[in-house]
């Protein structure tokens, strides 16, 4: 069950449902909820649009979830793309000239942006202006074009990636950081509710155990423990039935899958944990470097069974221990 796969349609569906349409039902960042208040109201005060905003942190924490309760704060419209789809000028032209006065443009993997897409970018977040290069060679002219006032929402996993010019162009920077256990069985309750699952308290924290401090993951897990009892016919969900669901998908006590335990077994036994860079991890384990980079290595280094060097990936002794090696 890597959640690095793209997600069915059904659950698609399933997490429109259980994503959070209102300030009170979004659990956890309150530092961040609390700054952003001040920020949206100061805006709405003055008649304005938000300052330009970037979201960083770990995929899965509810960056992209935020910027729609922004967008929703504002009496504005959510415009979603990202980095991967904004590869030509032509492209992001498309994209800022369709916006509405007080629109909200939310980038996400904005650390994907080539550098002359940023470069479009910067007048358009400053003074509100497209320029554009009409023709080749001399016979090419400069366009500019007057733009609505927007606000930018962009996210990365990424943040070293982006360029020093754009991001000293956002008004605030928001890190998105792991959530507390409490914080996810509050998730992972409200979800339950909403999918009319019964969880004994006991799942629910066995459950949250192993949701790596991620609402995504937690949910993850959640629609799969709802399969399982729909399959079996089970009213209710005891820490029996979570174990047995995590047996079925191969993941562990801390929330491992199959595939970060082989990245982890691979550093120790194919490089006698010697720094390793990431390159030949992915000629070694078949997986894609954002996968390795994005998804796997931010938690094993939270929960201390990975550190990355200035040479490469090493094991920690808590790995070997985890790993019984």
């Amino acid at each position: 069950m890597s959640r690095a796969v793209n997600l069915k349609p059904e659950d698609r569906f399933i997490d429109k449902i259980l994503r959070p349409t209102g300030w009170r039902d979004y659990i956890g960042q309150e530092k961040i909820k609390k700054n952003l208040n001040l920020i949206l109201t100061a805006a709405k005060k003055r008649k304005e649009s938000a300052d330009h905003l970037l979201f960083y942190g770990p995929t899965g924490l509810g960056k992209t979830t935020l910027a729609t309760l922004v967008a929703k704060e504002m009496g504005a419209e959510l415009k979603i793309t990202a980095g991967p789809a904004l590869q030509r000028a032509g492209e992001l032209a498309a994209c800022l000239s369709s916006l509405e006065e007080r629109d909200v443009l939310f980038i996400d993997e904005a650390h994907r942006l080539n550098r002359s897409i940023e470069e479009i970018l910067y007048p358009a977040m400053e003074s509100r202006k497209l320029h554009l290069v009409i023709g080749k060679g001399l016979g090419s002219r400069m366009v500019s074009i007057d733009l609505p006032a927007f606000t930018l929402i962009a996210a990365t996993t990424r943040p070293s990636l982006l360029s020093n010019p754009l991001r000293s162009r956002f008004g605030a920077i928001f890190h998105f950081d792991y959530y507390a256990i409490k914080e996810i069985e509050i998730i992972i309750q409200r979800s339950a509710e909403l999918l009319e699952i019964k969880l004994d308290p006991e799942a629910t924290t066995a459950l949250a155990g192993v949701s790596r401090f991620t609402p995504r993951a937690a949910n993850q897990l959640l629609k799969r423990v709802r399969d399982f009892a729909e399959v079996n016919n089970l009213k209710t969900i005891n820490t029996s039935i979570i174990n047995e669901v995590l047996n079925f998908f191969e993941i562990d006590s801390l929330g491992l899958e199959s595939y970060e335990r082989r990245l982890l077994e691979t550093i120790i036994k194919k490089f006698n944990n010697r720094p390793v860079g990431v390159n030949a991890l992915v000629a070694v384990l078949g997986l894609e470097k954002g996968t390795i980079e994005e998804i796997y290595e931010p938690y094993l280094i939270k929960i201390g069974l990975l550190q990355r060097t200035a040479l490469g990936r090493v094991a920690t002794e808590k790995a070997y221990k985890h790993l019984g090696l």
